[in-house]
């Protein structure tokens, strides 16, 4: 556990490192929601989130994401899903919306660090991204490549109430999630390295049902090349557990 958060730690810091090079702004909403499908171990899952581009202008993103998820035992999850993303890419100048389609399969350990839920997730991608060509001054997809990536994400919640069964009250969140690109980089960035996201947050937990949360993100993208980019998001969540 202690490697894991140094780990992390290392990786927000070089993200803080590189935050001279190109920075952007940006605001996400999220939906994270589990419903529970009645005298079975499986259960629904369901996030659907909105993304804008550089200082707010317009939508750069959209993602539905559903999934089947399979109840290990009270502290484990397995989920295989799709995901449908949206995003808003640039060629020569020439911008429109084109989809990536992506199978994803997923693996959630939880315990419990004093009072501290802490939870791993570690996530495989099959990422089908459009290959976009410009044709009569429009953008258009042609044909797709499959690239894979791999996902770590650690998160922790502190109760403000320092009680072991949290059900109700204010908390605070952090997290971090690594990106790491496998077999065929070539096509997103060339590199085993994809990008890193810090969080951090305030949020409440109204009942055992449903927790609101907002904070900062802290995405640092290795791009192409030489390119590296950080941005600065902002964040309401919303977590529904039925």
């Amino acid at each position: 556990m202690r490697c894991i958060l140094v780990f992390c730690f290392c990786m927000i810091s070089a993200a803080a490192a590189n935050a001279q090079q190109t920075r952007q702004f940006s605001s996400w909403l999220a939906s994270f929601n589990t419903v529970a499908i009645p005298k079975t171990k499986f259960s629904i899952h369901m996030d659907a989130q909105v993304r804008s581009t550089h200082e707010w202008r317009e939508f750069q993103t959209f993602i539905v994401r559903p999934g089947l998820n399979y109840h290990v035992n009270k502290n484990m999850i397995a989920t295989v899903g799709y995901a449908w993303v949206h995003n808003l890419r640039a060629v020569q100048d020439v911008t429109a919306y084109l989809s990536e389609h992506r199978i994803w399969e997923q693996f959630i350990v939880n315990h419990k660090l004093g009072f501290i839920p802490i939870q791993h997730r570690f996530r495989v991608e099959q990422r089908f991204i459009g290959t976009p060509v410009v044709n009569n001054n429009k953008l258009e997809k042609d044909g797709h490549e499959l690239a894979h990536r791999f996902r770590y994400f650690l998160r922790g919640i502190v109760p403000f109430n320092g009680e072991q069964t949290f059900t109700k009250g204010a908390f605070a969140a952090a997290q971090n999630e690594l990106f790491l690109n496998f077999a065929n980089t070539d096509a997103v960035n060339g590199k085993v390295f994809d990008q890193n996201r810090a969080y951090l947050a305030v949020g409440y937990r109204f009942s055992r049902q449903f927790d609101l949360e907002a904070g900062y993100l802290n995405q640092y993208i290795s791009g192409r090349g030489a390119a590296r980019s950080t941005v600065h998001v902002l964040q309401l969540a919303g977590y529904l557990r039925l």
